[in-house]
């Protein structure tokens, strides 16, 4: 590979054999180099194709040292075991920008509010939250830095992102406050605290992220419910009733809040997915709800 400009001393513009021009990360990569002149590939740590958008987020991170890029490979080796998610280019480059601020607002002494409370991610994301404590954890350890609890929090959302590519952080953020709302909806309806622990439940988060960044980015909108056999919905009106009254009030508050409109194919999957996490299930080693409604039973 040969180089062609500096980011800085650690990020550099280089073109490969075949004309491909990349980004690499790496201690020194640029340092000294002129154009045309041969890179030392064994210092790169990552690698990035060329398109615009890594570029512009390259040169946003300019001034971010070797030692952050260091830590953000750490933490994402760390988390991709963890949680089985690879990490997009964009989003370890995200994720490396974020460290470099935190480590900047911890050596001043300043501490960002957590937006949304970490009790909240911890219940509905309890896998990603704990992935996050263990990499502020793992940051405080190579650093010597002592981080705010609310670290912990913003790492949460940059995790929870890391199993989606379709969605950016700020989407992110306002998924996971939408499915609280939606949690909320059905625990005050059923008078019960759900298991987020419970198979049930993180089946129904899997559902809710997934059909929120349909709506979020309009994907497969077009058609949606056109081939639902309406006698379908209308058992789960008869059979479920009280999951599907609170699938109305679900669809109520998205509506409010983010100007989606539940289709009936919507209401079917989620009366089924708000039925089995309220209600006592057990499939080799896992038991649902509390407690169940004495009209459900």
């Amino acid at each position: 590979m040969k180089f062609i400009k500096n980011f800085n001393n650690n990020a550099a513009l280089v073109s490969d054999e075949s004309g491909v021009d990349w980004v690499v990360i790496g201690n020194g990569i640029g340092f000294g180099k002129k154009p045309n002149d041969p890179i030392d590939e064994t210092k790169i740590t990552r690698r990035f194709v060329a398109v615009e958008k890594n570029i512009k987020m390259i040169d946003s991170v300019r001034d971010i040292d070797k030692r952050t890029l260091s830590l953000t490979t750490d933490v994402i080796n760390l988390v991709s075991k963890r949680l089985s998610v690879n990490f997009t280019d964009y989003q370890y480059l995200v994720l490396a920008d974020h460290i470099d601020f935190m480590l900047k607002r911890t050596d001043e002494g300043f501490e960002l509010g957590q937006g949304t409370v970490g009790w909240e991610l911890k219940k509905l994301f309890p896998k990603e939250y704990s992935a996050a404590k263990d990499a502020l954890k793992l940051l405080q350890e190579k650093t010597k830095l002592t981080f705010p609890n609310s670290e912990v929090v913003y790492l949460t959302y940059h995790f929870i992102n890391a199993s989606s590519d379709q969605t950016k952080l700020q989407d992110t953020i306002k998924i996971t406050k939408l499915i609280h709302g939606v949690i909320e909806i059905i625990e005050y309806q059923y008078g019960m605290q759900l298991d987020p622990e419970s198979f049930n439940f993180n089946r129904f988060m899997t559902h809710l992220r997934s059909f929120m960044v349909r709506h979020l980015y309009e994907i497969g909108d077009e058609d949606s419910g056109s081939e639902l056999d309406n006698s379908l919905l209308e058992l789960m009106k008869v059979k479920y009733k009280k999951a599907y009254e609170t699938v109305l009030k679900i669809g109520t508050y998205l509506s409010k809040q983010a100007g989606w409109k539940l289709q009936p194919d919507d209401e079917v999957y989620l009366t089924l997915h708000v039925w089995r996490v309220t209600h006592r299930q057990k499939d080799g080693t896992d038991s649902e709800a509390k407690q169940i409604p004495a009209d459900e039973k």
